[in-house]
């Protein structure tokens, strides 16, 4: 496995456990379908939320929060609505998080962002 490969797997657990340590529900990991696929589905009460984790070793490549563009938080809403597609589970609204990680010094640094528009 490649070194990046190896961050972003770990960002994701570290991502995962302070989605869980938030009092959210994870639903479903790592889910894909032609169109995408979305880190995290939680449920936080009666939102269904998508999460887009992005982890970065430096500042090189910009913050992991400037990555996350309009496109992309579009795109996470729609994956979210094929997600919902034939499940019986309801939800009142669907949102959409980030986590940003950063990892210095081996430690990772967590910016969470929750409704990201």
């Amino acid at each position: 496995m490649a070194v990046g490969n190896e961050l972003g797997r770990r960002g994701e657990e570290v991502a995962a456990a302070f989605i869980r340590d938030s009092g959210m529900r994870i639903l479903e990991r790592n889910w894909r379908c032609r169109d995408g696929e979305v880190d995290i589905l939680a449920r936080d009460g009666d939102t269904l939320v998508a999460v887009e984790v992005k982890t970065r070793s430096g500042k090189s490549h910009g913050t992991g929060l400037e990555a996350v563009t309009p496109q992309k938080i579009a795109r996470l809403y729609g994956l979210a609505a094929r997600w919902l597609d034939g499940r019986s589970e309801w939800f009142e609204r669907v949102r959409v998080d980030v986590v940003a990680l950063e990892r210095f010094a081996g430690e990772f640094v967590v910016r969470y962002e929750r409704g990201v528009s």
